[in-house]
């Protein structure tokens, strides 16, 4: 969902006004960086944009060059990914979807096809089965404009649209299907690697929790209960199971200001932990106990382990990495050490490599762009 990439994106509006230095600032000039322009074919790996830390990294390519540019998922063939963006200089004020081949690709305009209808605000792209369409939310039947921001009178809040819908569109953009029709939250949806179903986010029962349906949109059903906010989910490999992020307020206290906020259509994305259920919602348990803003996940190939981004390793609330865990909780390793923001990690359906969105080596600027790398298993040295 694109409002959880405004989260780090508001820490990092306080990164930017320190003087310490970043390794973006060090290594590159901003007037020598890429422009939203140069989609064009590229496929040239770069050495240098991956950290020597980053033991499980190898060969990474930039795909995106300028704007904000996330939540960048596969296509089940491994070749296509779909992604989201905001970028001024496309006329694009609030997030779009688009696509792109991942190894093949060039435009005569520099800007990629479009899939969502360049109206209202979307979120949270998936491929669908034959990767001949894609599924999204968009808020685009209620209102061509971008929604309305909330004031800050509430602190940092993300906004929940009642105005969200779920479409399935082919790869020119025309919608051929409409799954949600309702008032109401109904977004951050996702595949099973099995094609049969999809996980998304509502509050159709008076909460923010996970539902799936079939992949026509038919047989809706509620899978968790807890109050709090259940969003981002993800299958494991072999689709039986969901890893997704939730807040639980525990006090009195944060259960009133949940339920406030929420009434106003507003939710705080500062305490998340990681959880994973059966896809029933049976089994449910909580993998992280780590404090700070824990988000992004998705399962490991082997279905044993979790990547998610996380800030809980920092005082500031930023940067965020990337981190592994197991299923049950052990082994904690850190997989990416931006300065900034590295998150929404997707494997390919092969294992072999993954895409994720950072801040890593934009000039000093604040430029989000897609990198996709091979996957190293072992973690050796490079």
């Amino acid at each position: 969902m694109r409002i959880n990439y405004l989260f780090p994106l508001a820490l990092l509006a306080a990164a930017c006004s320190s003087s310490v230095d970043t390794p973006a600032q060090e290594v590159f000039e901003a007037d020598t960086m890429p422009t939203s322009s140069m989609y064009s074919n590229s496929t040239a790996v770069r050495p240098e944009l991956v950290y020597p830390e980053e033991k499980y990294l190898r060969n990474m390519r930039q795909l995106t060059f300028g704007g904000d540019n996330a939540e960048a998922y596969w296509s089940f063939d491994n070749t296509k990914m779909t992604f989201q963006v905001t970028n001024p200089d496309w006329g694009v004020m609030c997030d779009q979807i688009y696509w792109l081949d991942v190894d093949n690709y060039q435009f005569s305009d520099g800007i990629p096809p479009r899939v969502s209808t360049g109206g209202g605000r979307t979120t949270c792209a998936y491929f669908m089965p034959g990767d001949t369409s894609i599924l999204y939310a968009s808020t685009h039947v209620h209102g061509f404009e971008c929604p309305v921001e909330p004031d800050k009178s509430e602190g940092y809040v993300w906004p929940i649209y009642p105005t969200f819908d779920i479409f399935v569109a082919n790869l020119n953009g025309e919608i051929i299907h409409r799954l949600t029709d309702r008032i109401g939250y109904d977004a951050e949806a996702t595949v099973s690697p099995k094609g049969d179903k999809i996980v998304f986010t509502s509050d159709r029962s008076g909460d923010l929790e996970l539902w799936t349906m079939n992949i026509d949109g038919s047989d809706k059903r509620q899978v968790t209960s807890g109050l709090g906010y259940d969003g981002g989910a993800f299958f494991s490999p072999c689709g039986t199971k969901l890893v997704f992020r939730a807040s639980r307020p525990q006090t009195p206290e944060a259960q009133a200001e949940y339920k406030d906020l929420l009434s106003k259509g507003l939710v705080k994305p500062s305490d998340m932990e990681i959880y994973v259920c059966n896809v029933d919602g049976s089994d449910l348990r909580q993998v992280t106990n780590l404090g700070g803003a824990n988000w992004a996940p998705y399962y490991h190939p082997s279905g044993e382990k979790i990547l998610f981004s996380s800030n809980h390793h920092t005082e500031r609330g930023f940067p965020f990495n990337i981190f592994m865990i197991n299923e049950d909780g052990t082994d904690l390793q850190q997989i990416t050490f931006d300065s900034s923001f590295d998150a929404f990690p997707m494997f390919s359906f092969d294992g072999k490599k993954l895409l994720f969105s950072s801040n890593r080596f934009n000039g000093g600027t604040r430029e989000t762009n897609v990198f996709v790398v091979d996957w190293v298993e072992d973690g050796q040295e490079k």
